[in-house]
């Protein structure tokens, strides 16, 4: 199915589609509907069919062939914008969730052509309705034999703010392809799969890129990444991707964790436990599709890539608890628990970095079960180098979109992971402050002096339950609007946190 999305400056009620959407704000006195007709007294007709406005709250109103749409389907938008500003991406994100939610309801029938009069006046506003809706569209049906005809939809948005939906339509593709590469079943994307993938939007978009297999990253001491992938008959890979602006002044490394399954190794998942693993690798699908993303939109910043990509499973030659491993740069690492393997992975992809020189190095992984935990499954955590960043990053999360809060590293915590024998263990003996010991874990691999952060996405990059606004059931595409974002803010000299930009502008390994 393809979702095409189009943008219109005539009146919405003289519109041949299937299906017109309007938004309801909660009034005092009842529904306030943002888009009136003389033909139909939508207002009425709300308030008889116990509409309230509440926030993605849909009811559909036939129009008995008094509008050129044969029904309208009024969304709810919770309450109206205050004066406040600083609460307006609260506001973005109840448009998002409206779009979606409605476009997600009228595309599943027969409709395919959904014409969308939710507020879009404002750049952000128009932006937000057309991201919620191409999000709330979509489907995956690669493994579905059924016949049924789910043809392709056309959404009709309205609005003179046709950057802000261009822009839009690049992030929704983006995570469209997040969201694809997550659902796909693990038995077809394996490590190489994944690593062929990013070669193939590299070439799309026009970015560097390198492929390490398993010879080069040992010639090279990528030993987290081989350790991992140690039980598996399709070895790992490494991938390195590349962004360059001319005017840039200093560069962003993004390094994500890409677990194509992970059954534990031998410290072996319950199989319950299992069954969603095939997402394992959202942090490196979300590193892959935010590089695509900042292809299209041309920030003035350099962007570095790493997608540490190994398939984790209890063969004969998997690593064993015990074993004692060296990250790229030589620091060892005794392995007490296999299933803390998204962590070894990211340490030779951020030991890695120093090369690049960055200004600010971004780690993405599911990593921690203790981050659902703590946060639940719509919010992830973000530790970092200082208090300030984190702030900053979870910020910026905000302003994209995304719910992410700052977590702590309390000291204390990281005598849990001093090893008897190594330079450190994967994992302490004591379970408490999983999501944070994690973090002091990477860490130790963060090049001298690069400001640094860490995103645990491993609630919000998968959702298990039942679809709500633009989310649909399976891969989400989280991160992707972070990383952009935050691309964004240190081209234009936003992220206060970390100082001065560093580095020539030029990346290193070309």
């Amino acid at each position: 199915m393809t979702v095409t999305l189009l943008t219109s400056q005539s009146a919405p009620t003289d519109t041949d589609a299937d299906a017109l959407v309007i938004g309801i704000f909660q009034g005092a006195d009842g529904p306030v509907p943002t888009l009136g007709t003389d033909q139909i007294d939508v207002t009425a007709a709300l308030t008889a069919l116990g509409a309230t406005g509440k926030l993605e709250e849909i009811t559909k109103i036939p129009t008995a062939d008094r509008l050129a749409t044969p029904v309208v389907a009024a969304v709810g938008l919770g309450a109206a914008p205050g004066p406040d500003d600083s609460e307006r991406y609260r506001y973005l994100e109840r448009l998002r969730r409206a779009a979606g939610v409605a476009t997600r309801d009228l595309s599943s029938g027969r409709i395919r052509r959904i014409a969308i009069a939710l507020p879009a006046d404002q750049p952000d506003e128009a932006e937000a309705v057309a991201l919620g809706a191409l999000l709330g569209s979509y489907a995956f049906r690669k493994y579905r034999t059924s016949v049924a005809d789910h043809g392709d939809v056309e959404l009709i948005l309205y609005t003179a703010q046709e950057a802000a939906v261009s822009r839009a339509r690049i992030l929704a593709e983006a995570m469209t392809l997040v969201r694809d590469l997550v659902n796909t079943a693990p038995a077809d994307l394996v490590p190489a799969d994944l690593a062929a993938a990013a070669e193939r939007v590299a070439t799309a978009s026009g970015l560097g890129v390198q492929v390490l297999d398993e010879d080069e990253l040992a010639k090279q001491g990528f030993g987290g990444i081989l350790a991992v992938g140690m039980g598996s008959v399709h070895p790992p890979r490494l991938v390195r991707l590349e962004y360059t602006h001319p005017d840039a002044t200093g560069t962003v490394v993004f390094a994500g964790k890409g677990i194509t399954f992970d059954s534990g190794g031998l410290s072996l998942k319950p199989p319950k436990s299992m069954e969603t693993m095939k997402a394992d690798m959202s942090g490196a699908a979300a590193v892959l599709g935010a590089l695509q993303a900042i292809a299209a939109l041309g920030p003035a910043v350099n962007v570095v890539g790493y997608l540490s990509i190994a398939e984790n499973m209890p063969g004969g030659a998997a690593q064993r608890p015990s074993d004692v491993i060296t990250i790229y740069g030589g620091k060892t690492v005794e392995v007490l628990n296999t299933d803390a393997e998204g962590r070894l992975v990211l340490a030779d992809a951020m030991a890695r970095s120093g090369a690049d020189s960055p200004a600010l190095l971004i780690d993405i992984a599911t990593l921690t079960g203790a981050q659902t935990v703590a946060l639940g499954n719509r919010t992830a955590g973000v530790m970092a180098s200082n208090d300030a960043l984190a702030a900053e990053v979870a910020g910026a999360a905000g302003r994209a979109g995304e719910a992410m809060w700052p977590m702590p590293l309390p000291e204390e915590l990281r005598k849990g992971l001093d090893s008897a024998i190594a330079d450190i263990a994967n994992v302490a003996q004591d379970r408490a402050g999983g999501m944070l010991v994690a973090g002091h874990f990477l860490r130790e691999f963060v090049p001298a002096g690069v400001p640094w952060a860490h995103l645990d996405i491993a609630g919000p990059a998968f959702n298990d339950g039942g679809a709500y606004g633009y989310i649909s059931k399976g891969g989400t595409g989280s991160a992707v609007r972070t990383l952009v974002q935050i691309a964004a803010d240190v081209a234009d000299g936003r992220l206060s946190a970390i100082g001065s930009v560093r580095g020539s502008g030029q990346a290193a390994g070309k």
